[in-house]
């Protein structure tokens, strides 16, 4: 089975971006698999604090293999889960 090039990047994004969260806030598979775009991040989950933000930068980078300017990063983008994703498909298809 193959995934269409519109969707590949999409859905692989999101499972290492999940993966990423559940190990580095340390939520558990089943937490980080119940976000949705809309889920609250940064202020709404007791485990992702100012120090975790820094982590979740270069873990960002290593697993997607991006590159991530300091003037990039706004507080906007770790509002909800959908807008840290849509960052982070922005970021890996540029």
């Amino acid at each position: 089975m193959t995934d269409t090039p519109a969707t590949a990047p999409d859905t692989s994004v999101d499972a290492t971006l999940r993966a990423l969260l559940a190990d580095i806030l340390g939520l558990g598979e089943a937490r980080a698999a119940a976000l949705t775009e809309d889920s609250g991040l940064f202020g709404e989950l007791p485990e992702f604090d100012s120090m975790a933000v820094a982590t979740v930068l270069t873990e960002m980078e290593d697993r997607l293999g991006i590159v991530i300017d300091d003037d990039e990063i706004d507080g906007e983008i770790f509002e909800t889960y959908g807008n840290l994703l849509a960052f982070s498909l922005r970021k890996v298809t540029d």
